[in-house]
């Protein structure tokens, strides 16, 4: 049986030194593209491509434009922003999977990308959950208790995952274990440890 070819990441990125220091960590797992902005990371998107790192700030395109650009063409890659910007709330109508905020660490880009070639086998509804639910978790990173508490797009958001859990329940009704709900927790439960800054406590864990 023929060996499968490893995933496809593009890494997007202006600063060349990232570049060289994502695609060496990245290199021995992945089939790595590169591109410094936005005009060549679209150049170089093509359906092989699994999963795209994507820097925000960057000259010309931004990574907002990018990322619309990617799904206006009707793309499908799993997407991660990795940039200094701090998430506000705007990122819930993004249409990214994962957001992590430099500067990143070999092992958290390694783990992000394993996860995201991971959900590709995952359906419509569950990628929505999953991604919904990574927002909230990048948000409660980054907001105060009292900043979430005030936030109508906040609180639509937790409504939303409510609601997709729920169909999730009626869809999936064995859904207490596999790689999909182990994900799930993981996200649910990051900063276990840590500050939790979702109104009212950590209760909606599975």
């Amino acid at each position: 049986m023929a060996e499968a070819d490893p995933p496809t990441v593009l890494v997007v990125e202006d600063e060349a030194p990232l570049i060289e220091i994502y695609a060496r960590w990245l290199g021995d797992r992945f089939e790595v593209r590169t591109a410094q902005n936005g005009e060549s990371a679209l150049e170089q998107l093509d359906e092989d491509v699994d999963v795209v790192l994507l820097d925000r700030l960057m000259p010309g395109m931004s990574g907002d434009d990018v990322l619309a650009a990617i799904r206006e063409r009707g793309f499908e890659p799993r997407v991660a922003m990795v940039t200094a910007v701090e998430p506000d709330f705007d990122i819930i109508t993004m249409g990214f999977d994962d957001y992590l905020t430099k500067p990143v660490d070999r092992e958290e880009l390694v783990e992000t990308v394993d996860r995201l070639v991971s959900r590709s086998s995952f359906a419509g509804l569950e990628q929505e959950f999953y991604a919904c639910v990574e927002k909230r978790a990048a948000l409660e990173s980054a907001k105060s208790v009292e900043q979430l508490e005030t936030s109508e797009e906040y609180a639509d958001l937790t409504e939303r995952i409510d609601g997709l859990r729920a169909r999730l329940d009626e869809t999936l009704p064995d859904m207490g274990s596999g790689d999909f709900v182990a994900m799930v927790r993981d996200i649910e439960n990051r900063d276990e440890d840590g500050d939790d800054r979702r109104p009212g406590g950590r209760e909606d864990g599975r």
